[in-house]
C-alpha cells in the first residue's frame, strides 16, 4: 500500500516508525520546509531511500503520486483543509489529536470520507493498548455494574522553547490549549469507557504561568454523562520541575481500576465483584493481544479496515465526540456557568481573547 506523510515535525519519527513496521511502501514526504523533509527521509533505512520522493506542495503530490493511505501531522488549524483534498484524491486519511479544531470542520472531514468512500482515522493512540482494551472489555460486560463516576489527571510540563518551537502553537485558531492537546485523549477515554456521550459540564480554565500563549495551561473540569455517572478532569502543563505520571480511574458499583504512566499501562488497582480480578486475567479472559507500541497499532488497525472494509477502532465519529467534549469545557469556563451537550456550533477560535 502505497503511503506518505504530510508534515514532517517533532512527531514525524512516530509516524514513518509505524509505516515501516507495517510494510507500508513509503512513497513521498511532504513539508514545507527542506530541513524538515530531508531530516525525516534519514529516518528512513537508506536501502529505501531511493523509492520516497520528497515535496513541499502535497497537491503535487497527491496529483502525481496517488498514495492509498496519507497521515497528516501538521497544526490542526490545516486539518480540515488537507484531510479532505487528500480524500478528494483517493486516499485514505489518518490525522493525529484532535480531528479538528471546530464541529463543522470536523462534519466536513466526516462527510468528505463517506461521499468519498475512504476511511478517515483519529490517533487516539491510547485506545490501543492492551491495558486500555483490557478495562474497555471490562466495562463492556458490565462488570462494573451500574458507572459511577471516573478521573483523570494529566499533569504535564511545558515550557517556553515547547511553544517556541512552533509559532500556531498555543494559539486559540491553531492549537488551543492544554485541554485540546494534552488531555484530549483521556476526554475521549472518558466517553469510551463509559459507552455514552457527556450531557453536561461545568468547569474553569486559566493561563496562570505563559502569558506568551493565548489559550489555557490549567483546566478543571466536571462532567455528567448521560448514564447518570460523573467525571473529574484535571490538566495543566505548569507542573514543577517535569512530567508527572498520567492517569485514569474508573469507579462502578461492583467495580474499580485505577491506572497510570504513559501508556496507563501500570495498574495501581483492579478490582470486581464478578470476572477477572487483575489486569493480566482480563487479558487472557477477553483474548486481548499487544498490537504494538504507539503509533504502530494505528496504523495496523486502519490497513486491516481499508483491506477488509471492516470497523475502526478509533473512527472519525469518536475523535469528534472528544473534541466536543473539550469545546464544551471550553464554553463552560468562558461563561462561567454549566454547559449542556451536545453543543451546535462551536470552535476553538470562539475563544480567542479569552484571557487577554
Amino acid at each position: 500500500m502505497d503511503y506518505a506523510l504530510i508534515g514532517c515535525g517533532m512527531i514525524s519519527p512516530n509516524h514513518i516508525n509505524a509505516a515501516l513496521e507495517s510494510g507500508l511502501h513509503i512513497v513521498a514526504l511532504c513539508d514545507l520546509v527542506e530541513e524538515n523533509r530531508r531530516r525525516a527521509l534519514e529516518l528512513i533505512p537508506p536501502e529505501l531511500r531511493g523509492q520516497v520522493r520528497l515535496y513541499g506542495d502535497y497537491t503535487r503530490m497527491l496529483s502525481e503520486l496517488h498514495p492509498q493511505l496519507v497521515a497528516i501531522a501538521l497544526g490542526s488549524g490545516l486539518k480540515k483543509t488537507l484531510s479532505i483534498d487528500c480524500m478528494r484524491a483517493g486516499a485514505n486519511v489518518i490525522v493525529e489529536k484532535p480531528i479538528a479544531l471546530s464541529l463543522a470542520d470536523a462534519d466536513a472531514m466526516i462527510a468528505e470520507a463517506k461521499k468519498c468512500g475512504v476511511r478517515l482515522c483519529v490517533n487516539h493512540q491510547l485506545r490501543f493498548g492492551p491495558t486500555v482494551r483490557a478495562l474497555k472489555a471490562e466495562a463492556d460486560a458490565g462488570h462494573f455494574g451500574k458507572l459511577l463516576h471516573g478521573t483523570v489527571q494529566i499533569r504535564r510540563n511545558r515550557n517556553k522553547a515547547y511553544y517556541d518551537a512552533g509559532k500556531w502553537r498555543g494559539t486559540w485558531a491553531q492549537d488551543g490549549g492544554t485541554l485540546m492537546n494534552q488531555c484530549i485523549h483521556y476526554t475521549d477515554l472518558l466517553q469510551w469507557f463509559m459507552g455514552c456521550d457527556a450531557e453536561e459540564v461545568f468547569a474553569y480554565t486559566d493561563r496562570l504561568v505563559h502569558p506568551y500563549i493565548e489559550a489555557e495551561d490549567m483546566a478543571l473540569a466536571l462532567v455528567k454523562f448521560q448514564n447518570g455517572a460523573y467525571a473529574m478532569i484535571e490538566g495543566t502543563v505548569n507542573t514543577y520541575p517535569r512530567n508527572l505520571s498520567d492517569s485514569l480511574a474508573l469507579f462502578g458499583q461492583t467495580g474499580t481500576v485505577s491506572l497510570s504512566g504513559k501508556a496507563l499501562d501500570e495498574v495501581q488497582a483492579w478490582a470486581f465483584a464478578a470476572g477477572p480480578q487483575s489486569r493480566d486475567e482480563a487479558l487472557r479472559h477477553f483474548s486481548v493481544h499487544d498490537l504494538g507500541k504507539g503509533h504502530v497499532p494505528v496504523y495496523r488497525d486502519m490497513i486491516d479496515a481499508i483491506e477488509t472494509g471492516g470497523p475502526l477502532l478509533c473512527p472519525a465519529g469518536d475523535g469528534r465526540k472528544a473534541l466536543e467534549l473539550v469545546l464544551a469545557i471550553y464554553r463552560s469556563a468562558a461563561i462561567g456557568q454549566p454547559v449542556k451537550l451536545p453543543l451546535g456550533e462551536a470552535a476553538c477560535s470562539d475563544f480567542i481573547g479569552r484571557f487577554d
